[in-house]
């Protein structure tokens, strides 16, 4: 799991247009009420708080906002707020004139079965939804008579991680208006005494800096933030808030021992962090992607990463680096010592990276584990050692080995449990879930790396977490007979500035000791011993009840329980898949948490309407309505990679990433037209496609189908024209032409051009700057009374071509935005329309599917898409008939 889930809730409200606020606040226009600037749009929020109270790390947090409507007619009030990707909602209410309207937690299915009901009733939805790195926003909204007043409640609990010494708690701040009782307050109470404590705001200006407030005493700490109206000003006269940005609270406890073991009622949580070990030293492979995609801003930030990496490697590490693109590089042909004479000729290795080519994902990854492997074989490297393989990629796997499942099977056998990997995800192009189900079964985590100003402070920011091994092979054993529910207790690897949880149940719940053994490696010994604790020495260190809520040690299991299974989900298939996720379902249910696996549903006074609250795992589907101009995913199944493609009958599929969701429509042409797709007038780069018919007109529905039969490519700055048909594909270059047939399996590369053709399925081309396409060949039977074979084109890298590329398909290449509202039931039951904002036309969609056929040409994969009619009418620039050719150069 990326340790981040996804959160999304539902809530079925009459259609409206809504907005993107962040923490608690109602939707505006930005019109301010000269008489009093604390009123937006006749809306004020009074007061809104924060609350947090820490108990032994795991956090309990009530977000309270309060509003009234200060017009004379209703307004519709919303209630926004960020919360932390790690968190799980446990309750929401919201109280109108006094009457209180509670969340419950049912299952999921439950919830989707309603959202279907009352779309059919013309209701749509509010959402949670990833809205940064680290946060995901929960969103709803009540409709609020004149004069009334309406308190919203949400909560929700994680278990804070130590990272570098310190757990970090993570607060948004964005109300976005002026709020007259403004306060976040912080409880912490740590049994093992506290020894810092710090807090900082991204927007704390030198005069909001005397407004925090931070005091700890033995195991009690206390922050409190608390700005006056003034305070909250942009400048002294002015009705905006200064409040925007992150709010952070870090501390640490003291450690006199390296365990501290707590039981109450049946329950116990065992924390681990050894201190003053002396560093394993480590074995490093980097395994890196320098395909044509990772030029330019990404392998710039990627090789300051490296520098900065190279000069924090220890004299008695190992490391080495393996480049993949369409073929395989490596800088030495075994792990070498990180003397300085070696640092050195690694820095002018790093500098002079160069890219281009496709992604051989399958063959770098392969070739890093077998040289990792020969070192411990030949023991070139110490046995007390820690081994660890980090990928960086920006792509998915397109030439050799480029099935996801052979690839996750070959690289699992060849690992065999023997050291981690850590996949790093750059940019929006990959497949994370792939990246992250490979990384889980081999003992790692995937990590995604924002393609932002920061990236190479993130990439160095990820070795720091794993540069610094203390232990290997740990495990922390509890009696068999004496737990009946027990957390993960083994662990690869522990790193300096971390900390193990595990965290179990009692068999006999009146149980009140416990007994641990702990085992690991270290760099010059092994670690072993045992320890205890009962429960009357926790009682002793819980006295001040006021930190305490509720049985804060049995949730803390349930939340790290279900984050394991739900992790554990990710690798599982078959029955064992199915088991997990009803333990998973019954623990959400029991202990009411928002998980993928559960939904909330929320009355609302509004003829007893009701909302679904979702949390899916990241790339699960969605039921959802949009938040206006919000990156959202709508629904009906995973958002796509990035990419753009024309398929099928012919099918256009523009995957807009900012949303995670796509744009589809139809070209509905005559048999021998030549529509052009792509042109680039910069690199030179031209795509036309000729479409071909059935065999005949289908009687029965009186149509003639019409698909792409020749695709025509083109570089002219080369002189360079590969035309593909289901029969053969052609290249001519100046005056020398070579041709192959769809039956050969064929790698070429020439100057400014690799081929790799798959035989019977696929050919991957990547030219001149480094652009890359795929072209799919669908086959038929050759006796088949209608249909006859056609092209498929895919095009993967197309952020290398200029700013000036046009075409059916290439004035997608740059960032395209829209809005969707007024969802509503169409003339099929499954497929709602709605109305689609786009290059500031008002178009009326239909939510549907389009095939994607890259890995499975057969089958292909359901793509959720809005559907735009009249051959694009309204999206396309101009009309479709202005992308006709005369031929296909």
């Amino acid at each position: 799991m990326e340790s981040n889930l996804l959160l999304c809730v539902l809530l079925l409200i009459p259609a409206f247009t809504s907005s993107d606020f962040l923490l608690t606040h109602v939707r505006n226009i930005k019109k301010r009420n000269a008489d009093n600037d604390l009123v937006v749009n006749g809306i004020e929020i009074y007061s809104m708080k924060i609350d947090s109270k820490v108990t032994s790390r795991f956090a309990h947090n009530v977000i309270t906002s309060r509003a009234v409507n200060r017009g004379n007619v209703s307004k519709e009030i919303f209630f926004d707020v960020e919360l932390p990707k790690t968190a799980f909602i446990t309750n929401f209410s919201m109280t109108i004139d006094g009457v209180t309207y509670p969340g419950i937690i049912k299952e999921k299915e439950t919830a989707k079965k309603q959202y279907e009901k009352a779309v059919s009733r013309g209701q749509t939805a509010g959402l949670v939804k990833a809205s940064g790195r680290k946060t995901e926003k929960f969103t709803v909204s009540a409709n609020i008579k004149a004069a009334s007043k309406v308190t919203f409640e949400l909560i929700y609990e994680e278990l804070l991680k130590r990272k570098f010494g310190k757990y970090e708690m993570f607060i948004k701040v964005k109300p976005k208006q002026l709020v007259k009782d403004f306060e976040i307050e912080v409880d912490i109470f740590e049994p093992q005494g506290i020894t810092e404590l710090e807090a900082e705001g991204t927007f704390i200006t030198n005069e909001l800096q005397n407004t925090i407030k931070k005091s700890f005493s033995g195991k009690k700490g206390h922050v409190s933030f608390k700005p006056t109206l003034d305070q909250q000003r942009t400048c002294e006269n002015c009705s905006q808030s200064v409040l925007d940005g992150d709010f952070t609270v870090r501390y640490d406890v003291k450690r006199t021992t390296t365990d501290n073991l707590q039981i109450i009622n049946g329950y116990f949580v065992h924390f681990f962090a050894p201190t003053n070990l002396p560093k394993l030293s480590k074995n490093v492979i980097f395994v890196l992607d320098t395909s044509g995609s990772m030029s330019g801003r990404p392998m710039e930030q990627t090789k300051e990463a490296l520098l900065k990496i190279l000069d924090d490697i220890k004299e008695d590490d190992f490391f080495n680096f393996i480049l993949f693109e369409s073929e395989i590089s490596t800088w030495k042909e075994a792990l070498i010592k990180a003397t300085p004479e070696n640092l050195d000729e690694a820095r002018k290795f790093v500098q002079h990276i160069s890219v281009g080519g496709l992604t051989n994902l399958h063959g770098g990854l392969m070739r890093g584990i077998d040289i990792l492997n020969a070192a411990h074989e030949e023991n070139l490297v110490p046995k007390r050692s820690a081994s660890i393989i980090i990928m960086l990629t920006d792509g998915q796997p397109n030439v050799g080995v480029s099935d996801t499942q052979e690839i996750e099977k070959a690289v699992k056998k060849a690992i065999d449990g023997r050291y981690p990997l850590y996949n790093l995800g750059f940019g929006s192009g990959v497949d994370y879930s792939f990246l992250e189900k490979m990384a889980l079964e081999n003992k790692g985590l995937a990590r995604r790396i924002y393609p932002d100003s920061d990236a190479a402070l993130q990439l160095q920011g990820f070795y720091d977490e794993v540069s610094n091994p203390m232990l290997i092979d740990v495990e922390l054993n509890y009696p068999e007979n004496e737990i009946s529910d027990l957390t993960t207790n083994s662990f690869k690897h522990f790193y300096d500035g971390s900390e193990i949880v595990v965290a179990g149940r009692f068999v006999d719940s009146n149980q009140n000791h416990l007994t641990v053994d702990v085992r690991g490696e270290g760099a010059n010994d092994a670690l072993s011993y045992s320890t205890q604790q009962d429960a009357e020495q926790t009682a002793q260190a819980f006295q001040e009840q006021q930190y305490i809520f509720g049985d804060y040690i049995e949730r803390l299991w349930a939340y790290l329980t279900i984050e394991q299974l739900l992790e554990k989900r990710i690798t599982a298939t078959g029955e064992e898949k199915e088991n997990l996720t009803a333990e998973a379902l019954a623990l959400s249910l029991k202990y009411k948490f928002v998980t993928p696996l559960t939904s909330m549903v929320v009355t609302k006074p509004e003829e007893n309407e009701e909302g679904i609250a979702d949390k899916p795992t990241e790339g699960a589907g969605m039921f959802t309505a949009p938040i206006l101009g919000s990156p959202v995913n709508y629904g009906y199944g995973s958002p796509p990679p990035w990419y753009t493609s024309v398929d099928g009958d012919p099918h256009f599929i523009i995957s807009v990433p900012q949303k995670k969701d796509a744009i589809c429509f139809n070209i509905n042409e005559n048999p021998g037209t030549i529509l052009n797709l792509i042109n680039d007038p910069v690199t030179g780069i031209t795509v036309n496609g000729e479409l071909i018919g059935d065999k005949r007109t289908n009687s029965e529905a009186n149509i003639q189908n019409s698909y792409f039969g020749k695709l025509g490519i083109a570089n002219k700055h080369m002189d360079l024209r590969l035309t593909v048909t289901p029969e053969k594909i052609t290249i001519q270059n100046g005056n020398e032409k070579s041709g192959f047939t769809w039956l050969d399996s064929v790698t070429l590369q020439q100057a400014g051009l690799t081929l790799i053709i798959n035989s019977k399925r696929n050919l991957v081309l990547s030219m001149g700057s480094g652009a890359s396409f795929v072209i799919v060949l669908h086959q038929v039977w050759k006796k088949h009374p209608l249909h006859q074979d056609f092209l498929g084109l895919y095009t993967l890298k197309s952020d290398k071509l200029s700013e000036q590329t046009h075409g059916l398909l290439g004035q997608f290449f740059r960032p395209i935005d829209f809005t969707i509202f007024e969802i509503h039931p169409g003339s099929d039951p499954k497929k709602p329309d709605a109305t689609m904002i786009v290059k500031n036309n008002e178009l009326t969609v239909t939510r549907g599917w389009q095939k994607d056929y890259r890995r499975d040409p057969k089958h292909g994969v359901d793509i959720p898409c809005w559907f735009v009619h009249d051959n694009g009418a309204g999206l396309i620039d101009g009309v479709h008939t202005d992308y006709i050719v005369s031929s296909l150069f």
